[in-house]
């Protein structure tokens, strides 16, 4: 059973070891898309102190990381395109999944469970953004009815901004 849960301190050395396995796969795939300094141990800390970190849990074991932020992102103010809604919205950043777990589905569980985290908190509308040749997570999303609405710049780098707006419940 796949479940969704606020990341703990006590369990920070395992997010950081998902991530660094993150990095490698991105330098494997031909790209960098998180370097050496970001995602880091302090940004993972600031995570779960801000309780926006959430652990994906498969049967109790950690499969996954990532930040669930409900307070926006200042980048995606500034962007080359257009956003298809103006209303509040969660950012998903540093989603990353742990070795054991490759191939098995994790990210479109990790997008069904977010969304339901969403709309327990009344929010239906998801941005994310990810870099031009991360061509497997710009998969990922189109796959999870995400849209490209254009570019923004974040951590220093142009990157692919998508959304998805959420169907609210009683709608089709």
């Amino acid at each position: 059973m796949l479940a969704l849960e606020l990341a703990r301190m006590e369990h920070i050395q395992d997010y950081s070891y998902i991530i660094d396995q993150a990095k490698a796969f991105q330098r494997a795939q031909g790209f960098v898309q998180w370097t050496d300094e970001y995602p880091n141990m302090e940004t993972i800390r600031g995570d779960i102190q801000r309780q926006k970190g959430y652990s994906l849990c498969s049967d109790g074991a950690i499969a996954g990381y990532l930040c669930i932020d409900f307070d926006g992102e200042p980048a995606y103010q500034d962007i080359q395109g257009k956003w298809g809604a103006d209303e509040p919205y969660a950012v998903v950043h540093r989603m990353a999944f742990h070795q054991d777990f490759t191939g098995r589905g994790m990210a479109d569980a990790a997008f069904r469970l977010v969304e339901a985290l969403c709309r327990e908190r009344g929010v239906f509308y998801l941005r994310i953004d990810t870099d031009f040749p991360n061509q497997r997570m710009q998969h990922i999303l189109q796959k999870n009815g995400f849209v490209r609405r254009g570019t923004i710049v974040f951590q220093g780098g142009d990157k692919l901004a998508f959304e998805k707006l959420l169907q609210r419940e009683g709608t089709e």
